[in-house]
Order: C-alpha cells, then structure tokens, then sequence
C-alpha cells in the first residue's frame, strides 16, 4: 500500500470570503481599494417633496455596501407618500419619514450604518445635524429644498471640501448636478486596454535593444518554427533599424511611409508553410500606424501640469507632488513613465516571458525615478510606492475634473455661465437640420430650475422664473412646453423616472468616492418622453 507522506500533500486552497462572494461582480470593477473606499464612506441625504428619487439614488450605494448613511427628512409619511415610494408601507404611516425610509434600507444590506433624523436624541435641524456629525464624504439633496438648507450645505460643502449632489426629479424630467469642491483629479480612470499600448519602439532602451537584435540576428536563416513565433515587437525593432539604414536615419513618420514599411515586413512573412503565412508578421504589419509613433502628452495630463493648485490642502496632496515630480520626467526624457504592459501576441512563451519582463523591469525603474523625484520635491514626506506606481501606470490617461470654466468666461454654477450656455444651446438648436443633433435639453433644466425651492407652481410661474434667471429664454417655444410639462407634474414624481435617475446619480458618486473611472462634468438631464440624456457643464 502506498503510504502517504502528509509532508508533501499540498496546502489547502481557501476559497473566497463570504464578502468576496457577496460583491464578486462589483469587486471585479472597482478592486478591493474601491470596496475598500465605499465602506468607509458617509454620506447624507437631504431628502425633501416627493421623497422618491433620493431613496432611490441611497438604495443603489446601501446596495453595493457604503459604510454608513444618514437621512435628513422633516416630513411624515401621509397616504400619498404609499402611492410612489417602494421604502413605505401602511405601517408607516404617521412616522417620521426618515425613520421608516432608513429601516427599510437597512434591511438591504446589514452590513451598513444607517441613521435619521429629526429624531428625539437632541437633533432637531440641519444645522445641528452638521454641527454633531462627522465629515461627510459626499452630500445628496432632493429638490425642492428651502434656500436656507441649501445655503447651509453649500457653505458645509466649501468649508469640509465636500462634494454636493443636487437631484430634482418631476414627472417625466429629472436631472443631477454634481458640485465638486475645486479640482479633483481621477488617476485610476480604466482606460480601454487597446488604448495603453506604449511600446517605445521608437525611443526604445538598451536592454530591449539587445534583446530584439540577438532574437533577429539571424532572421533570414532561422528555422520555420523560430521564425514564426518572432515577437512582433523584435519583427518592427529589426526592420525599423533597416529602414533608418536606408533613410539617413530617420525613423518613418508620415503616413505614407509607415504603409511602406508595412509592406516591407509583409514581403518579409515566409509563405512556404501550411498555413500559407505567419501570424507574427502579420501582428507587425498591423501594429505599425498604432506602434510606430513618437511619445506625446496627452491634453488631459497636460491639463494637470498646466493647473496651478488655488488653494495649500491641494499644494501638500500628494497628487499634486507626484504630478510634479513626473513633470520632472517628462522634461528630462520628453518621455512619459513606460506603462510596462506587454499586448498578447504570437510568441514563445518563454520568449514572450522574457520581454513582459523587460519592459516591467523599465517600468518600475522609472516609476523609482519618479518617486525619487517626490521625495526630493517634498523631503521628509513618505510617499506609497504602490500610489507612485498607479500614478506612473496611468499618467497617460489622467484626468482633471472642474478644474476650469469648461469654455466661455463665466465661471460653473454661476448665473452667467447659465446665460452663457443656454444661449449657445439655442444656437445649436437652430442648426440641428443640418447637423442632425438631437435638441438641447436645457429647456428641461431650466424648467425644473425654476420649481428647485417649492413643491409645484403654475406654467407661468415657471416661465416667470425661468426669465428671471435667462432673460428671454421664457419667449422659447421648447422653454413654453417644458414649464407646460412641468407644471402638470405638480411635483409628483414618476417611481420609473426616480428609479433611472437614482441608478445614475448612484453609479456617479460611487465614482467620486472610488476616485475610479470618469465621472460626468457637472450637469446630466435626463427627458423621459424623448429616453435620452444631455450632459451640461452649467
């Protein structure tokens, strides 16, 4: 009988977590640094009319596991109120809104803190409520709020630097604006991967250099096996050296002779096999007009390099410093950090191995160089390695969000900037039979603008109020029909429209508080009669 030696029998696998189980999908979008972000997360919901497309939007973050919320809600729960919140029922009636809304979310998710008030513990008001609780990551209010509940927020909002999320929702319209405080950079952006190619092929360092040249020394004599599973990137290297030859040393640069050199490496792909071809070469030639192009800053980080930090929070981030310090980079290489990503291609593996590490080895040679350069910047400051790598690894696909105007002169969130705006909305308008654009949807703004302090008002109202704030915008035959619109909701709001808009406003500030992924600058409109949506910067 064969004896079994417990010292060689493997280590037991475990499996994922209960957790791990629970958010496996959301887990695979934002990692477990973003789980990790939304479960330290406390936001707030200033809830108010309706009361249904807030609950909505904080249903959609209870799901996926924010750490913990609050409900600020004055109002109790009337027969109307069963009619349009899936969170009520009959046994809520005469409670305190927020009460019962915050113990049926709770029930969505255990692992989430939920608290509501006004309650009997001492907080009466909004004010107080500020005052008592720790920082908030992020502030949602429902429209129609009272002026001085928003003026307390946005005062709240500059003060803590946190982000504001207006929400209004009224029959078949909605829209969000996101109010970020100052500019907020997003460095984990998940970029396309066909987009984070960068194989340096034209700047490309000694190691890879003596890699590509020893791989193809002998090209024209190796085996049909060898010569089949040539990496596509030594087949570019060697011909690109040929052609330099041949060109006084110029690498090709217009279109026309990258087509040439395409057909060079085509004629080069042996034909005498069973497949009548070779792949490899096949993945050179296409590679040639995405791969055979110089390093370049991309507008987005040039952005970040442009931007001058208003404020000494934002000089001491260490954003600002490793941005910096890989300005410092780029002068000195005229070179990003290399990504050190190697795409899939038709190669051995041991080979394909070997030039995954060569251009890992370069990527965190100069991602040491860039945290050397932070160091120097800030002495004394510790910088995380893995922060300075990220940094490194997207610098390409950065992005800066409010961090200017967005066009025109006036600043966003102004009342010029909303003149601005809807007057070069008109103006487009007129075009759309020759463009065949889809018409702005800042009628419908501007409608649901004029009703952001009280619960319903007549057409003329709303017109009243909308040529308060853009004068003339009132005589607008668009502007007419969608005051009409809102008019007839008289603040009601459809649970389907609530639901869309909940889901959106959710997936944006998931984005803010994960710092992944791109969220929208600042305005989206949502009309549910035509199902479209617009993005605004207002």
């Amino acid at each position: 009988m064969t004896e079994i030696v417990m010292s060689q029998t493997p280590p037991i696998l475990h499996g994922p977590s209960e957790k791990e189980k629970k958010y496996d999908r959301q887990l695979r979008l934002w990692a477990a640094n973003g789980q990790a972000a939304l479960e330290s997360a406390n936001l707030l919901l200033v809830n108010s009319g309706t009361g249904g497309v807030g609950i909505e939007t904080l249903k959609n973050l209870v799901l996926p596991g924010i750490g913990r919320f609050a409900i600020y809600d004055e109002a109790i729960v009337s027969e109307a109120d069963l009619g349009l919140n899936f969170f009520l029922d009959e046994d809520s009636l005469g409670e305190a809104r927020s009460q019962s809304l915050a113990a049926h979310l709770l029930e969505l998710n255990p692992e989430v803190q939920g608290a509501w008030y006004p309650n009997e513990e001492g907080v009466t008001d909004l004010q107080s409520l500020l005052a008592t609780s720790p920082v908030f990551t992020a502030i949602m209010y429902a429209h129609p709020i009272l002026p001085e509940q928003l003026s307390l927020l946005e005062t709240y909002g500059q003060l803590h630097k946190t982000p504001l999320v207006a929400i209004h929702s009224a029959g078949f319209y909605s829209y969000f604006k996101i109010s970020l405080p100052g500019a907020f950079p997003i460095v984990d952006t998940h970029p396309d991967e066909t987009a984070t190619t960068d194989l340096r092929l034209l700047s490309p360092w000694p190691e890879l250099v003596e890699f590509a040249k020893g791989m193809t020394k002998d090209i024209d004599t190796l085996d049909a096996y060898e010569h089949g599973h040539l990496p596509y990137v030594t087949i570019l290297l060697h011909y690109l050296d040929h052609w330099k030859e041949s060109h006084g040393g110029v690498c090709p640069s217009t279109y026309k002779e990258k087509i040439e050199l395409r057909k060079i490496i085509q004629a080069a792909a042996r034909t005498d096999n069973a497949e009548g071809g070779e792949e490899n070469f096949e993945e050179a030639a296409a590679a040639v007009l995405k791969t055979v192009v110089p390093p370049s800053l991309p507008s987005g980080l040039r952005e970040v390099f442009e931007y001058e930090p208003k404020e000494a929070i934002e000089e001491r981030s260490s954003f600002w410093i490793i941005a910096d310090a890989i300005k410092l980079f780029y002068a000195k290489h005229r070179a990003l950090p290399l990504r050190g990503n190697v795409p899939d291609m038709k190669a051995q593996s041991k080979v394909y191995i070997q030039l995954q590490n060569i251009y890992k080895t370069k990527a965190r040679r100069d991602a040491t160089e860039v945290l050397e350069a932070a160091q120097a910047l800030a002495p004394g400051r510790h910088f995380d390695p893995a922060e300075v790598e990220l940094f490194c690894k997207n610098a390409p696909f950065v992005k800066l969000i409010n961090a200017t105007g967005g066009g025109g002169s006036a600043s966003p969130g102004s009342a010029d900037r909303l003149r601005e705006v809807t007057a070069q909305e008109f103006t487009n308008d007129e075009s759309t039979e020759v463009t065949l654009a889809p018409l702005s949807l800042v009628p419908v703004y501007l409608a649901l603008q004029a009703t952001s302090h009280v619960v319903s008002a007549s057409a003329d109202d709303i017109l009243a109020g909308i040529a308060k704030a853009v004068p003339g915008a009132n005589e607008n035959e668009r502007v007419i029909g969608a005051a009409r619109e809102v008019a007839r909701a008289e603040g009601g709001e459809l649970h389907n429209i609530a639901a869309l808009t909940g889901g959106m406003v959710a997936q944006e500030l998931i984005k803010i508080i994960t710092k992944q992924y791109i969220p929208i600058d600042n305005t989206c409109i949502f009309d549910g009669i035509e199902s479209r949506c617009q993005v605004l910067r207002l």
